[in-house]
């Protein structure tokens, strides 16, 4: 298990940088969406992070796409309780035949595997943050959120 040692704060234009960082190069993300009838439900998958917001694919009948075209608000977490990345946003979902070729592209490069040619249904949803909470251990709890209403702080 690895031990927190010494964590110094970053400023706000090194958390951004940082998290902007680990969106670019991380494969998996937590997603938490909820539905009024059955409550909350959280998957890991893979993602990818254009610049503006996170594409994820997963198939067209799972509970995540179900949740998210019911309640749209969704939050998204990188996984390492050591440094710490959160998102909120709203989920927008697109049958695989009509995703924007650019993002499935992408999404294909990254990843070597193209949901589109498979013989399943498969949606990806884009969500794009409106909060991003990023912090290392208790010395950065203040200021933790980089992101408000969309737009980077610092």
């Amino acid at each position: 298990m690895q031990q927190a040692t010494e964590i110094s704060r970053r400023d706000p234009a090194e958390r951004i940088r940082d998290t902007l960082g680990r969106l670019g190069s991380e494969r998996d993300i937590w997603v938490s969406t909820s539905h009024p009838d059955h409550g909350p439900h959280q998957v890991p998958l893979w993602f990818l992070w254009d610049g503006h917001a996170v594409w994820l694919c997963t198939g067209a009948g799972s509970a995540t796409v179900r949740n998210a075209r019911e309640e749209p608000r969704v939050r998204l977490a990188l996984p390492d309780a050591l440094d710490v990345v959160l998102l909120q946003g709203e989920a927008t979902c697109y049958p695989a035949a009509e995703v924007p070729e650019a993002a499935a592209d992408a999404f294909a490069g990254k990843f070597g595997w193209d949901p589109r040619r498979e013989e399943g249904p498969y949606a990806y949803l884009r969500v794009v943050p409106r909060t991003v909470r990023a912090w290392r251990g208790e010395p950065e709890l203040r200021g933790r959120v980089v992101m408000r209403e969309g737009a980077w702080v610092g």
